[in-house]
């Protein structure tokens, strides 16, 4: 990995295939100011501004950090890093973490409109009542091993997750699986059900009032495994496709090589959306929790 003046890059104390990066207080410092001149609605009303704050990030990164994320995301071998200030301090607010995630996102490529929110980002909370309709929201269930974009039609290749808030939480670890180190992987991609076109919807929430057609495993140009899934959206119209999706729901949590984290508030988690699998631990119960957090999902331009 290349020196980068401010920015420390090492691997994640968890795994080998995550990478850790920290930018240091001379860049953070920097950042305010030039993120001071766009306040929120400017970036969401006008979509150039993006870029603009995008821009002033890689300025401040030589060699270029835009260049760092994309050769990792890209990587087979790697294809996530945590991505954070070093030190944490006042002035880093909700806004400065919604800009710093739209500058890393813009960087890597572009991103997906998000029809839960209408706009490029969602922001969610994470509470200790819920009704929603989506695992989503859940405080106390396990939110299994999935990708993200199943039910849509735009591609998405990447996925922004940034923890903008956390009180009074205890669990609610994030749960990472890469499709090379899955015992299963081989034994499910190669069944042909695996290839077949299954009907991908979604609840009311996510505001997407249409469905998809697409098969749980594609194959990418070296061959290997690639995978859209998640539990909650496929509608199996039969008995075959409905067992292969609980053959796999139950493989997929069964793993014993996922990696659990503790994503600290701050932190962005970026990750690969075709051989990445993402997840959440239940938290213990609290009736004081609160979770916020921010996604951006997109494609590589």
């Amino acid at each position: 990995m290349i020196d980068i003046p401010g920015i420390n890059i090492n691997f994640h104390k968890n795994s080998k295939r995550i990478y850790e990066i920290k930018i240091e207080d001379q860049i953070i410092e920097k950042l305010l100011f030039s993120f001071n001149k766009f306040d929120l609605t400017a970036l969401e009303l006008k979509p150039f501004s993006r870029f603009t704050i995008a821009k002033s990030l890689d300025d401040l990164t030589k060699p270029s950090l835009s260049e760092v994320m994309k050769n990792i995301l890209t990587d087979r071998n790697t294809g996530c890093f945590i991505i954070s200030p070093k030190i944490m301090n006042t002035k880093l607010d909700d806004n400065f973490f919604v800009k710093f995630s739209t500058a890393i996102a813009y960087l890597i490529g572009n991103p997906n409109h998000d029809s839960m929110t209408d706009k490029y980002y969602a922001r969610f909370q994470v509470k200790h009542e819920d009704n929603s309709d989506s695992y989503l929201r859940k405080a106390y269930k396990n939110m299994d091993l999935h990708t993200d974009g199943t039910y849509v039609n735009e591609i998405t290749d990447w996925l922004l997750m940034t923890k903008i808030e956390e009180r009074n939480a205890e669990g609610g670890e994030t749960a990472m699986l890469h499709l090379d180190d899955w015992e299963y992987c081989n034994e499910l991609f190669n069944d042909p059900m695996g290839k077949q076109k299954f009907v991908w919807g979604s609840p009311k929430s996510k505001n997407v009032n249409y469905k998809v057609e697409h098969s749980v495993f594609s194959e990418d140009k070296d061959g290997k495994a690639k995978i859209s899934y998640i539990d909650q959206f496929p509608q199996p119209q039969n008995m075959s496709q409905g067992n292969y999706l609980q053959k796999l729901s139950d493989c997929l949590e069964e793993s014993k090589k996922k990696i659990i984290t503790k994503l600290p508030v701050g932190s962005a988690i970026v990750a690969n959306n075709h051989f990445w699998l993402h997840g959440r631990k239940p938290f213990k119960e609290n009736r004081s929790l609160i979770r916020e957090l921010l996604r951006i999902r997109g494609s590589f331009n």
